[in-house]
């Protein structure tokens, strides 16, 4: 008796976890918050199935509970035959035609929401000067990190995608490597980046992230990849159309030469050990063996998940696989020609990296 009422408390208890904890959710990755019509949409199509299924549950449930109030044996007893309803017209057409009503009532949102997202042909529309009405962004998925080309800006990023907002964005995603997958869960669902062919989607982004608490939204792979998989993230920045074409005016611009000594220390550094994989400017194309680190210092994090400091830049540096197992990045000793790095080495690369910025 005692162990019965144990688990039922158990129960309760995960019950009530359950219903506070639906409630939770961070605003910059919460696929329960949307922050864009494609989001919304998505978002519109769960709603609408889990009423239909709530629904159904309750239907069934009100019907298990009559049954057995009804029809009780200690009510009729043992010899009572309840009426038979074999062959009964009525209720065949009944339990045939509502699952079919609840199927279309699901079906027709979903299949028109799934061919109106995989609408691409405005994606290479072109205005009367010939240039394309919509941005378009190439994505490259790699081991365990993300390249975003703007091919008609000739601008290349990586880690942090920056989109404007009410405005639709056409991605081009393909993988160098391994299957992958592309999720903003903010902002859309998922889409797989494959190695072999590129797929094609569009997203809207409908609020500015400078308003939420990390200033960006947070996107990932959603594609089990490897062991560092977990740690493939990526931050979103999504501005106004004015501060958009800043943002793209800056990148276009050569990188300014280190400021202070320290800092030009490293850049000399990085010169020697680290330009044949990063590039550090953001004007060029795509492909670069190592992510572009033009924007470094404006990034939020290091690696994709580290926050963002000198210090962990340092250790990042010295050991990536410590911290991000099955990278390509070589270790200090390797990059540095067999000899680690010094400490005042690290600390004017460091310094050299958090001075990359193209924002104001």
């Amino acid at each position: 008796m005692m162990k019965g009422l144990t688990n039922w408390r158990l129960f309760a208890l995960m019950t009530a976890l359950l219903v506070f904890l639906s409630g939770c959710g961070r605003e910059e990755i919460s696929t329960l918050i949307p922050a864009g019509k494609v989001a919304q949409d998505q978002f519109n199509l769960l709603i609408l199935s889990t009423i239909v299924m709530t629904f159904i549950i309750l239907v069934v449930s009100v019907i298990y509970v009559l049954a057995i109030v009804k029809f009780r044996r200690s009510k009729l007893g043992d010899d009572m035959i309840p009426e038979q309803v074999e062959g009964s017209a009525k209720l065949e057409f009944i339990w045939t035609a509502v699952p079919i009503v609840l199927l279309l009532i699901l079906a027709v949102p979903t299949v028109y929401s799934t061919f109106d997202l995989a609408d691409v042909t405005a994606m290479d529309s072109v205005n009367e000067e010939g240039e394309q009405n919509n941005l378009t962004v190439n994505v490259t998925a790699k081991l365990y990190w993300w390249e975003f080309e703007y091919p008609e800006q000739e601008v290349v990023t990586a880690q942090e995608l920056v989109v404007p907002t009410d405005e639709r964005v056409y991605f081009n995603l393909i993988s160098a490597d391994i299957k992958h997958s592309f999720w903003i869960p903010s902002v859309g669902g998922k889409l797989d980046v494959n190695p072999e062919n590129v797929n094609k989607f569009y997203l809207e982004f409908d609020k500015e992230s400078s308003e939420l608490e990390d200033g960006v939204f947070y996107g990932k792979c959603a594609e089990l990849c490897g062991p560092s998989h977990a740690l493939m993230d990526f931050k979103v920045k999504s501005v106004d159309r004015e501060e958009f074409d800043q943002w793209i005016a800056a990148m276009q611009e050569e990188p300014e030469p280190a400021a202070d000594a320290l800092a030009q220390e490293g850049e000399e550094t990085f010169a020697n050990s680290c330009i044949g994989c990063h590039a550090v400017s953001g004007s060029g194309s795509a492909g670069a063996v190592g992510p572009n680190l033009a924007t470094f210092g404006d990034r939020n994090r290091v690696a994709g998940f580290m926050e963002h400091n000198e210090e962990n830049l340092k250790k990042w540096i010295q050991d990536p696989q410590e911290y991000k197992p099955g990278n390509l990045m070589p270790d200090g000793e390797t990059n540095n020609g067999g000899e680690p790095f010094s400490e005042q080495e690290l600390d004017a690369l460091a310094a050299y990296l958090m001075s990359l910025s193209v924002e104001e």
